[in-house]
């Protein structure tokens, strides 16, 4: 395992799974956030964020978690695994709320600085009917149906489909 890609809709667990994986297997871990906002929630120029995409997928070994499709062309090219937490939309609202309230006011470590985590009614909108209807759930299950044919792919539906992979992937890497 060498790069591994991780998508999902936001509260999916998409940076602890990132984090769990690197600690597993010793891989560096990078988050498209920071690459996508500035600090006070301004958003990047989209060239500087492909800029720092492609310089991150160029490397030899990560584990590149994040969504920002409009980057999955880039980091499929390299990518030998791809992850896609595809959880019901309750699910990842808990995950946002819990989330926020764990986070209030202060920078999460997979976020840019100087962004705060906040209650946002117009993120939380995105997350209920944004992502499931508006196109992020189609966008993601589409670059899981249509990667190139050497990327091994995990379709996961839940949160015991991903204990079941990190255990997979635990029990790969002892055996070395």
């Amino acid at each position: 395992m060498q790069r591994v890609m991780i998508i999902g809709g936001s509260g999916s667990g998409k940076s602890w799974l990132a984090k769990m994986l690197g600690t597993v297997t010793g891989l560096p871990v990078f988050h498209i956030d920071p690459m996508y906002w500035k600090a006070g929630w301004v958003q990047r120029d989209a060239v500087e964020t492909h800029e720092m995409v492609r310089e991150v997928a160029g490397l030899d070994h990560w584990i590149f978690e994040g969504n920002n499709s409009s980057t999955f062309s880039e980091r499929l090219e390299r990518a030998g695994h791809l992850v896609f937490l595809d959880f019901p939309t309750w699910l990842r609202v808990w995950g946002v709320v819990t989330r926020t309230v764990k986070f209030y006011g202060e920078v999460r470590p997979d976020m840019a600085e100087g962004c705060p985590e906040r209650f946002d009614w117009t993120f939380m909108k995105w997350v209920l009917v944004g992502y499931p209807r508006g196109g992020g759930r189609d966008r993601c299950l589409n670059a899981y149906q249509t990667a190139p044919s050497h990327i091994n792919k995990y379709h996961l539906k839940s949160r015991k489909d991903v204990r079941r992979f990190l255990a997979e992937i635990v029990t790969q890497y002892d055996q070395t």
